[in-house]
């Protein structure tokens, strides 16, 4: 999101859920059959998943989805040549069965640089003429060969707006040539078995999303980051403005695919329960795969005490959509290609039609008890 140029790579976490995938046609949403994959932004660094545990015995649930943001500064980093962060959630991944890696994944770097339009349309002309397959080749290898080679991969997210040297404004036509060879370039990895997200903010931003959106061969999410500020204050106003939630819903539906919120979370309008009742409410009413909240001050429910009424609708409204001992898969479209449209019935941990078939859905359950959140702010 806008202002957030600091933060580099984090942290979502997700409980089992089961999603039935719209087909396309009429862009009515399809209801889910069960709740979305949950997931939140806890910290901006690698001891993101020692943060978990206590997540988890705050909500009382369970997590399965991990999701952290490659760092942005140099190619390096993007490649994966940054260990500590890679490696860590790729080790966390493959600690214990069912859980998948969702991976936001720069196209330029440095990624929050302040560069200006013409660098940025000089970097994605050169991204589209394959200045960068090799890059990218070796961040898919790199998965892969750590056992995440399901991974969801949120690729050039926020794309419509101005914070990130990886927006589309630009030159439309080269960023999306450039997603499609990014696209490409990682499914041709032996053994890879991809989701690729394309996650634009909520609105208008600089420029409307869809002038950017690269095709549905290469897509097989549809997300969008959405919190709570203008235009409007109601949440209504964030359903019907342009470019928003309902164009959202209906885009994907259009499309035949899911939809996600990488972010989501408080900012604005402050402690404010009715968004976060409202986004929830929208989330379980809609096809969502997973979404993920946002953490940290002040858009967060757990480790920021300035939002002590946003926190216990949280958590309460979670708690209600998830009995104790309850099971739940966590479904999405299988990975696209120009011959094919969405699996309804494929898992988020098995997606492709290789997928083995003990490497199903993870159970959702509820912990007997929960601990409070973190006092400090």
């Amino acid at each position: 999101m806008a202002g957030k140029r600091y933060l580099h790579y984090s942290l979502a976490i997700s409980t089992g859920a089961a999603v039935a995938v719209v087909g396309l046609g009429a862009p009515a949403p399809t209801a889910p059959t069960g709740p979305a994959a949950l997931g939140v932004f806890v910290a901006s660094d690698a001891r993101g998943p020692e943060l978990l545990t206590g997540f988890e015995a705050w909500l009382g649930l369970k997590v399965t989805v991990g999701r952290t943001y490659l760092p942005g500064e140099r190619w390096k980093s993007l490649e994966g040549g940054d260990a500590e962060i890679l490696d860590t959630w790729t080790r966390w991944r493959a600690a214990r069965p069912g859980r998948v890696l969702a991976l936001n994944v720069p196209m330029v770097t440095p990624n929050e640089s302040q560069m200006s339009d013409r660098a940025v349309a000089r970097r994605l002309a050169k991204g589209a003429h394959g200045a960068h397959d090799r890059r990218f080749r070796k961040l898919a290898g790199k998965l892969v060969s750590s056992g995440a080679e399901d991974t969801i991969i949120v690729l050039g997210w926020e794309m419509n707006g101005t914070t990130y040297s990886s927006r589309c404004g630009p030159d439309p036509e080269a960023w999306k040539q450039y997603w499609r060879r990014i696209v490409t370039t990682m499914r041709e990895t032996p053994g890879q078995r991809f989701r690729f997200d394309f996650a634009p903010s909520r609105g208008l931003d600089a420029v409307p999303w869809t002038d950017c959106y690269p095709g549905d061969d290469v897509v097989d999410i549809i997300g969008m980051d959405s919190y709570d500020q203008g235009p409007g204050h109601e949440f209504a106003d964030y359903v019907d403005q342009p470019y928003g939630l309902r164009a959202h819903a209906d885009f994907a539906a259009q499309h035949g695919k899911p939809i996600s919120f990488p972010e989501w979370g408080l900012f604005r309008n402050g402690d404010r329960p009715a968004y976060v009742e409202g986004m929830l409410d929208w989330i379980s009413t809609h096809n969502v795969v997973y979404h993920s909240i946002s953490d940290y001050c002040p858009h967060g429910v757990w480790q920021c005490s300035s939002n002590p009424g946003s926190s216990e609708a949280f958590r309460r409204r979670l708690l209600e959509r998830a009995s104790p001992g309850s099971t739940a898969s966590v479904c999405a479209a299988s990975p696209s290609s120009a011959a094919s449209t969405p699996n309804p019935a494929a898992s988020l941990a098995a997606a492709a039609p290789s997928a083995p078939a003990s490497a199903g859905c993870p159970s959702l359950t509820s912990s007997a008890s929960a601990s409070p959140a973190p006092s400090s702010g």
